[in-house]
C-alpha cells in the first residue's frame, strides 16, 4: 500500500497543477479581455472556470495523462496535452449553446484555453529542464560521446536519467560538418576526430564512448590515442549481442581483444530464422560449449516450443542454464546429459524428444590433441556425428545442421579428416523425405572459446610472458562466437539439402600480430618466443578447396560448396590407435568400397 501511495503521489500533484492552470488562464484571461471590451462578472469567470478545471482532470484521466502513460514532459505527452484542450475547449463551447442560463463567454473559452494548453506545455518544459540543468550539475566521470547520432542521443539520455550510471556527458565528437555546433539535450558538439586530443585536454575527459560501429582498424587507432592520454575508451556490445537493439549502459565495455582483431557487424534475416526456430522443437548437441551454448543462449531468443540441450558434460550444461534462466537447477528435460558416441542412448533421445531441427556442434576440436589421438577423433566427429545422423533419420528431422570447421578444407590432420568426413556423412545420409535438409556450416576460428589462442595468449601475458607462436607468419581466419552462431543460424536457412555452407571470415590475421597487439594492449614489455609448426599444422588456412567450386549464397558472408556424399556403410565399427590416422585419411579422400579400407 505505501508503494501504491508513492507513486499516486505524483500524479495526483500534475493533475491538481493542470487544474490550477485552467484556473489562473480563466483569470488571466478576464483580464486581457476586461481591457478589451470592458469589465466581466468574475462569478460569470468562477462559473467558467471551474467546470474547465474539473473537466481537465477527467478528460486527461481518460487520455491517461496522470496514470504515467506518457513520459514527463516528452514529445509523446505534448499532443495529447493539446488533443485534451481542444476536446474540453470543445464541451464548454457546447454547454455555452446549451445551458445559456449561465452566463458562459465564447471569447474567454477560447483565449482561456490558449493559455491553459500553453501552461501546461510549458511548466512541463520547465520542470524537465531544471531536472535537466540539476543533473548535469551531479558529479560523474566528464565523458565524451563518439557520434552525435540516435544512438549517441540515446546514451546521452540514460547517463542523464539513470542515478546509477557513473558518466557525465559533457560534450559529443563528430565529423560531420551538418551537425557542427549542434546541441543534444544541452550536450554541444565540440568538434571532430581530427582534434580529439585537443577537445580532451580542454574538458578534462577521462572516458571516450563510442556510439558508432566502429571497425577494427578505427578501434585500434582510436584506443591508441585514448591510451596515450590516460583516456579509456568504451564500447557498446554488437547488434547480435544486444536483444532488440536496447542500449543498456550496464553493458559498455573496454575495448577488448576481439573488438580490436575485428568485429564486424552482421546482418541476418530475422524472419527467415524466426520461421525456422519459433515455435519448434530444437536440440542442440555440445551444448555446454563455446559454440553449442551461444546456439543455445540465441535459438531461445526466438521462443522455440521445446529446447533440447545436450552434452555429456554436467557443468557445463550447468553454466549453459544459468546463462539463459538466470538458475540452473538441473531439473529441465531441456537438459540432456549424454554422449553422443552412445548409438542406444542417442536414439533413445530422439524417439522422446523429436525434435524438428538438430544444431550439431558437439565435437573434439584440437588439432594437436587429435593429432596424438586420432583414435577419438574418429569416435566423436565421425562416429558420434552418424549416430546422430542416422537417429535424426529414422525420426524424421526435418533440419540437421552440422557446424564444421576450416581444417575440413583440403585436411592435412586428423582434426580434419574427421570433420570433413562428417561433412560428407551429412551429404549422403538418406533423409527420407526430399524436404528435410541435411547440411554443414563451415568456419574458422573463434575468437574467445575455451582452449583457443585468445585466453592462451592471455594467460601467457597474465604471468608475465613469454607469449608462445609457432611461427611469425602464421595466418589463421577469426570470427567472434556471436557472429558466427548468428550467420551459422542465417546459414541453416538458406542451405540446401547435401550442401556445405561456408562463412566469410573476412582477411586472415597474423597470429604474430594478434599475440603483439594483445602484449600493447596489456602494457607490459613482453617476448614473442617462436615454436615451429606442429604435426598437422598448416601455415594457412583456407575455408574451401580449389576442387569445391564454392558459389555464393543470396547472403554477401555465405557461401556454399555440393560436398561430395560418403556412404555411412563404408564406416567401419571401430579403429585402433595404431591405423586411426591411416584410416580418417582413407575414408576423407576415399569413393571406394569397405573392402578396400584398412581395418
Amino acid at each position: 500500500m505505501k508503494q501504491s501511495a508513492k507513486w499516486r503521489t505524483p500524479r495526483i500533484r500534475t493533475a491538481l497543477v493542470d487544474a490550477t492552470v485552467w484556473l489562473l488562464a480563466y483569470a488571466l484571461s478576464a483580464i486581457i479581455l476586461s481591457e478589451i471590451v470592458g469589465s466581466l462578472s468574475w462569478n460569470n469567470v468562477v462559473a467558467n472556470a471551474l467546470p474547465a478545471a474539473i473537466l481537465q482532470v477527467a478528460i486527461g484521466s481518460l487520455f491517461q495523462l496522470y496514470q504515467g502513460r506518457f513520459k514527463f514532459g516528452s514529445l509523446d505527452e505534448i499532443p495529447v496535452l493539446m488533443l485534451t484542450g481542444v476536446v474540453l475547449t470543445a464541451m464548454i463551447l457546447t454547454i455555452d449553446l446549451v445551458l445559456t442560463v449561465v452566463a458562459y463567454d465564447t471569447n474567454l473559452d477560447i483565449t482561456a484555453a490558449a493559455f491553459a494548453i500553453i501552461g501546461m506545455i510549458g511548466w512541463r518544459l520547465f520542470v524537465r529542464a531544471k531536472s535537466q540543468r540539476d543533473q548535469r550539475r551531479t558529479p560523474g566521470i566528464p565523458t565524451l560521446i563518439l557520434g552525435a547520432t540516435t544512438r549517441g542521443e540515446e546514451l546521452v539520455t540514460k547517463m542523464f536519467e539513470d542515478p546509477k550510471v557513473e558518466y557525465k556527458p559533457i560534450g559529443f565528437i563528430d565529423d560531420y560538418q551538418s551537425v557542427k555546433r549542434l546541441r543534444i539535450q544541452g550536450v554541444q558538439v565540440l568538434g571532430t576526430t581530427t582534434h580529439l586530443e585537443d577537445i580532451i585536454y580542454k574538458t578534462g575527459a577521462k572516458v571516450l564512448v563510442s556510439a558508432l560501429p566502429l571497425h577494427a582498424a578505427q578501434l585500434k587507432e582510436y584506443e591508441s590515442r585514448c591510451r596515450a592520454l590516460n583516456v579509456k575508451l568504451r564500447v557498446q556490445p554488437s547488434a547480435q549481442e544486444i536483444v532488440g537493439g536496447a542500449i543498456r549502459l550496464g553493458d559498455l565495455s573496454e575495448v577488448s581483444e576481439e573488438d580490436l582483431l575485428g568485429r564486424r557487424p552482421v546482418k541476418a534475416e530475422e524472419e527467415e530464422i524466426h520461421k525456422m526456430l519459433h515455435g519448434k522443437r530444437i536440440l542442440i548437441t555440445g551444448a555446454g560449449g563455446s559454440i553449442g551454448s551461444e546456439c543455445a543462449r540465441q535459438v531461445h531468443l526466438y521462443k522455440p516450443a521445446f529446447l533440447g540441450m545436450l552434452d555429456h558434460d554436467e557443468s557445463n550444461l550447468h553454466s549453459t542454464q544459468m546463462s539463459i534462466e538466470g538458475r540452473a537447477l538441473l531439473d529441465t528435460d531441456e537438459l540432456i546429459l549424454a554422449d553422443i558416441r552412445d548409438r542406444e542412448r542417442i536414439f533413445e533421445i530422439m524417439e522422446q524428444f523429436k525434435p524438428d531441427v538438430i544444431i550439431h556442434a558437439a565435437a573434439l576440436k584440437h588439432v594437436t590433441f587429435l593429432q596424438r589421438s586420432p583414435e577419438e577423433a574418429f569416435k566423436t566427429n565421425v562416429h558420434g556425428t552418424l549416430n546422430l545422423l542416422e537417429a535424426a533419420a529414422a525420426n524424421n528431422v526435418s533440419t540437421f545442421v552440422n557446424i564444421s570447421t576450416d581444417k575440413a578444407a583440403d585436411p592435412s590432420n586428423a582434426l580434419g579428416y574427421s570433420k570433413h568426413i562428417a561433412e560428407r556423412l551429412t551429404a549422403g545420409i538418406n533423409t527420407n523425405s526430399a524436404t528435410n535438409r541435411y547440411l554443414s556450416v563451415r568456419f574458422g576460428n573463434v575468437l574467445g572459446s575455451r582452449g583457443s589462442m585468445l585466453p592462451a595468449f592471455r594467460a601467457m601475458i597474465a604471468a608475465g610472458g613469454p607469449v608462445t607462436v609457432t611461427d611469425p607468419e602464421v595466418t589463421r581466419y577469426f570470427m567472434t562466437i556471436p557472429e558466427a552462431v548468428h550467420l551459422v543460424l542465417q546459414a541453416a536457412t538458406l542451405g540446401e539439402n547435401g550442401q556445405t555452407l561456408i562463412l566469410d571470415m573476412g582477411v586472415p590475421v597474423k597470429i604474430a600480430d594478434v599475440a603483439q597487439e594483445l602484449i600493447n594492449h596489456s602494457g607490459r614489455n613482453i617476448d614473442i618466443v617462436y615454436t615451429g609448426l606442429r604435426d598437422g599444422e598448416k601455415l594457412h588456412e583456407i575455408l574451401s578447396s580449389e576442387n569445391e567450386h564454392a558459389t555464393p549464397s543470396r547472403h554477401p558472408l555465405i557461401n556454399y560448396v555440393m560436398a561430395e556424399k560418403l556412404d555411412s556403410n563404408i564406416i567401419p565399427k571401430k579403429t585402433t590407435p595404431g591405423n586411426a590416422i591411416t584410416l580418417l585419411k582413407t575414408l576423407a579422400a576415399t569413393t571406394s568400397t569397405p573392402d578396400l579400407l584398412p581395418r
